[in-house]
């Protein structure tokens, strides 16, 4: 099989901030073309959690989303924190902070990308169970977050009707139907 990885040459900052940086990379081609500009855009690792409470129900939550201008619902979830020892303590903290639950347990579902031709980190997804509300939210001063609990037709139906926008959760939602045996891929 041949290697089609591109060598780096040369890359510099165009941007970079806490959440975001933007880099300008020159590279080489397996077979000698010279690629410039490349842009890559770096975020943090991002967890997201399919989290389903001691009752059966499924927390979904809404928010505003500027990009869009859109009020989208969606699941939990965030960036992974310099906290974090890892990404399940990354998803539990996001998950209290997010929705006030504790879950009793977590399963690793894998991980995906948004756009691996420009991002260059990716989403880890779990399915958290056992969900118990133990505190208020503990929101970011940019947020403002309404937590809903539906049960799995519900969710099945916001994915059925496109009514979930954000691609990565609705992966995320699907590979956890699928191992709580309510979908077959």
């Amino acid at each position: 099989m041949k290697d089609l990885k591109w060598k780096l040459l040369s890359s510099n900052y165009l941007f970079k901030d806490l959440w975001f940086s933007v880099r300008k990379d020159t590279c080489l081609s397996p077979g000698g073309k010279i690629i410039s500009p490349y842009y890559v855009y770096e975020f943090p690792a991002w967890v997201a959690a399919f989290p389903v409470t001691e009752d059966g129900k499924i927390i979904m939550v809404r928010q505003y989303r500027h990009a869009l201008g859109e009020t989208c619902i969606e699941i939990p979830g965030g960036c992974v924190d310099n906290s974090d020892k890892n990404n399940q303590d990354a998803i539990a903290r996001e998950l209290l902070e997010e929705t006030g639950y504790e879950f009793s347990s977590y399963e690793y579902l894998g991980k995906i990308s948004a756009n691996p031709s420009t991002n260059n980190n990716l989403l880890h997804m779990f399915l958290a169970r056992g969900g118990k509300k133990v505190a208020e939210q503990s929101l970011d001063g940019n947020e403002e977050i309404e937590v809903e609990l539906l049960t799995v037709a519900e969710v099945k139906k916001l994915i059925k009707e496109n009514k979930i926008l954000q691609s990565m959760h609705v992966t995320c939602i699907l590979y956890a139907l699928e191992k709580l045996g309510e979908i077959k891929l």
